[in-house]
């Protein structure tokens, strides 16, 4: 954490409640929006697959594959 932030931090700490919804209206006008994230993320599922479930080849593979 750099020292600017500790120093901000350490100023919202003494600031008196009464002051803190103005402050914090303050704060906010510096942020930028967050954009929207979907979900899954992008690289879930993202490798091509022979559409083969492993479940059904479940018997053929080794003893203690995937421990």
């Amino acid at each position: 954490m750099s020292a600017d932030r500790d120093e901000l931090m350490r100023l919202i700490q003494e600031l008196p409640d009464d002051e803190i919804p103005q402050a914090l209206s303050d704060v906010r006008k510096h942020l930028r929006p967050t954009r929207q994230r979907s979900w899954p993320p992008a690289f879930v599922a993202s490798a091509p697959g022979d559409g083969i479930s492993i479940a059904e080849q479940a018997d053929g593979l080794p003893e203690g594959f995937g421990r």
